[in-house]
C-alpha cells in the first residue's frame, strides 16, 4: 500500500470516529454537563492521557524546540479552542443543523489556504467535489428543512467554526514538516487544554464526571472521538494535500447521521440519503482524481535517446 492511500484510510477512519461523537456527547449532557463543558473535557482528558502514554512510551516525542511553539497555539488554540468557542455559539443562535453546515465550509478556507500557503493546485475536480460535499452536508443534516432562521452573529460565528477547524490542516501541515504526527497531537492538545480550562465552571464538571455515565463518556469521547482520530488525521496530513484532507473529512456528519439513524431511530428521510451518497460520491472522485491528478503532474513518460 503506497502512502497516499494509506493517508486515505487514516483521514477517513478519523472522520469516522468523529462521527460517533455524538453517542458520548449524550452521555455527558445526561450526566449534567453542557456543550462548552464537553468540549473542554474531551480535550483537557486528551491531553492528560495522551502525555501520560507518550511519557510511558516515547518521551522523545514530547520534546520540541520553542521557537516551533506558535505553531502549537495555532492548532491548540486559534484551531482547537477557537473554532469549539465559535461552533456552540453558532448552534445558540441558529441551531445544531446550520451550525454544522457552517462548520463543514473549512474545506473552503482550507483550499484556498493551501494554495496561498503550499501553492496547492486549485483543480477543476476539486472544486466539483467541494460543491458536491457541501450540498450533501446541507441534506445530510436537513438545515433546508429545519426552518433556522441565520442572523448575522450566527453567520459570523458559523463562518469563525469552519475557519478554525480549517487552521488545523494549514497548522499541523507546517508542523508536521518538522514533527511526528504524535508530537504534534499532543501538543496540540496541551495548548488546546490550556487555553480552554478557564471557560468551564469545575466543580460542575467534577460532579457530573462522579457519575458512571459521566466517566464513561468522558474516557470514549476522550481516547475514541479526539486522541486516536487526531493522531490518524495528522498522520494522513503528511501523505495528502490539506484541501483533498478537509473534503474527505466531510464523511464525519455522515458517520453521524447513520449513527443516529440506526441507533437512536431519528428519521430517514430521501434528503439524507441523498446527502449521504453525495459526500460518499464526492470523497470516491477525490480519491480516484487523486491519482489520475499524481500521474498528470509527473508528466508523460520519457524517451530513450
Amino acid at each position: 500500500m503506497n502512502t497516499r492511500a494509506r493517508s486515505y484510510i487514516y483521514i477517513l477512519a478519523a472522520a469516522a470516529l468523529w462521527g460517533c461523537i455524538g453517542i458520548f456527547f449524550k452521555l455527558l449532557t445526561a450526566a449534567g454537563l453542557d456543550a462548552m463543558q464537553s468540549v473542554a473535557v474531551r480535550v483537557v482528558l486528551s491531553a492528560v492521557i495522551y502525555t501520560v502514554w507518550l511519557l510511558a512510551t516515547n518521551r522523545k516525542a514530547l520534546k520540541i524546540r520553542l521557537r516551533d511553539f506558535p505553531l502549537f497555539i495555532g492548532t491548540g488554540i486559534c484551531s482547537l479552542v477557537f473554532f469549539n468557542w465559535c461552533y456552540f455559539n453558532a448552534i445558540e443562535r441558529s441551531g445544531i443543523s446550520v451550525a454544522v453546515v457552517l462548520l463543514y465550509t473549512a474545506p473552503i478556507f482550507v483550499m484556498l489556504m493551501s494554495a496561498a500557503v503550499f501553492r496547492e493546485r486549485i483543480t477543476k475536480l476539486k472544486v466539483i467535489a467541494l460543491i458536491i460535499t457541501f450540498a450533501g452536508c446541507v441534506l445530510v443534516t436537513g438545515a433546508l428543512s429545519s426552518g433556522s432562521r441565520i442572523g448575522l452573529s450566527a453567520l459570523l460565528f458559523g463562518l469563525g467554526s469552519g475557519f478554525g477547524y480549517a487552521l488545523y490542516s494549514i497548522f499541523g501541515k507546517l508542523a508536521l514538516r518538522r514533527y511526528t504526527s504524535e508530537t504534534v497531537t499532543a501538543y496540540s492538545f496541551i495548548v488546546g487544554a490550556v487555553g480552554i480550562l478557564p471557560l468551564i465552571r469545575f466543580r460542575e464538571v467534577c460532579a457530573a464526571l462522579s457519575t458512571p455515565g459521566g466517566a464513561t463518556g468522558a474516557v470514549c469521547i476522550a481516547v475514541l472521538c479526539c486522541i486516536l482520530p487526531y493522531i490518524l488525521y495528522t498522520a494522513g496530513l503528511s501523505g495528502v494535500e490539506p484541501g483533498r484532507a478537509s473534503m474527505m473529512a466531510t464523511l464525519e456528519p455522515v458517520v453521524g447521521s447513520v449513527l443516529g439513524m440506526a441507533v437512536y431511530r431519528e428519521e430517514i428521510t430521501a434528503a439524507k440519503i441523498i446527502g449521504v451518497l453525495l459526500v460518499v460520491g464526492a470523497i470516491c472522485l477525490l480519491s480516484v482524481g487523486g491519482h489520475i491528478e499524481t500521474a498528470d503532474l509527473d508528466g508523460p513518460p520519457q524517451k530513450d535517446g
